[in-house]
């Protein structure tokens, strides 16, 4: 690998992370102003737009083989749809920096899901890593078990829902045998998306909704950047980082979303976040380090 390629790669992986981890909060302002699965869905049909464009520029735009659309289904209703909509409705209710941890929770599921469904190794680090990384989940979640704050449960429940959704597509990526390239196929993965959760919208929240100027704000970060890009961007770094670098370099993505929740929407910090934050950071290390066997490439998005 040639040096620039390597810095290339490097300082693309820094942008992703400040990109994904500046979407959190732009997220719950988008969901504090108007319904959350309309956001959810007019974020991928913005999208949507910049990919198709971004692809046919490069001279990549084709349809997709139809073992291709297996899997531009599947990442496309569980990665992108199912993922979005968790979130985006997660965060009507929970701070974006508490959520964000939890979000990114999934190398934990993805361990367990290898093994079961790929036959790879299941050692005693991956099984410490997901334990620690299950006791932080556990910790963040605890303040909502005491009364008066359960009403809170059914919304961290979503978001492991959504990170378990996101599992499901890492490893089916995995065990696919790719026809086109990961970006060639992101447009219609992205397509897939707006036509699961335009009806989706509709049935649970009505009629097209007024989408204020703080909406669209949010929208016009969250589409084009931390969607259209941000995508490009994690299959441009897999090329020339490693995957278990990129892996470890991800974890910063929460921690950046509580940092700038903190700052722009004063969400508060105690003891059993700050803890979480922790049991699962180790966790994920261990799950995802150099001997583990977790291998997250090509399926990285949020």
């Amino acid at each position: 690998m040639n040096t620039s390629a390597d810095t290339r790669g490097r300082s693309l992986l820094i942008v992703l992370v400040i990109v994904w981890g500046a979407s959190w909060p732009a997220i719950k302002v988008g969901v504090s102003a108007m319904p959350p699965v309309w956001f959810a869905c007019l974020r991928y049909v913005v999208a949507t737009v910049c990919a198709f464009g971004f692809v046919a520029v490069r001279g990549e735009l084709r349809r997709p083989s139809p073992s291709d659309w297996r899997l531009v289904t599947v990442s496309g209703v569980l990665q992108m749809a199912a993922y979005s909509a968790l979130t985006a409705v997660a965060l009507t209710r929970l701070p974006p920096g508490r959520a964000s941890v939890l979000a990114f929770s999934t190398p934990l599921w993805v361990a367990p899901l290898s093994a079961w469904w790929l036959d790879e190794r299941f050692t005693w680090r991956t099984l410490t890593g997901v334990g620690t990384g299950l006791a932080g989940v556990l910790v963040i979640v605890s303040p909502a078990l005491r009364h008066g704050e359960r009403s809170q449960l059914p919304f961290y429940g979503l978001l492991l829902c959504a990170a378990a959704a996101w599992a499901v597509s890492i490893v089916f990526v995995r065990a696919h045998r790719f026809q086109s390239s990961a970006l060639a196929l992101a447009p219609w993965q992205m397509l897939v998306a707006v036509f699961l959760l335009l009806p989706l919208a509709a049935t649970l929240e009505g009629a097209w909704p007024h989408v204020p100027s703080r909406a669209m704000a949010a929208l016009s970060y969250v589409g084009p950047v931390a969607t259209a890009f941000a995508y490009w961007a994690a299959v441009e770094v897999g090329r020339f980082v490693r995957a278990t670098t990129m892996s470890m370099v991800l974890l910063a993505v929460p921690g950046l979303g509580l940092l700038l929740s903190t700052i722009a929407l004063h969400e508060s910090l105690n003891v059993s976040l700050e803890l979480g934050i922790l049991l699962i950071g180790s966790g994920i290390w261990t799950v995802t380090g150099e001997s583990g066997p977790v291998r997250m490439r090509r399926a990285h998005h949020h």
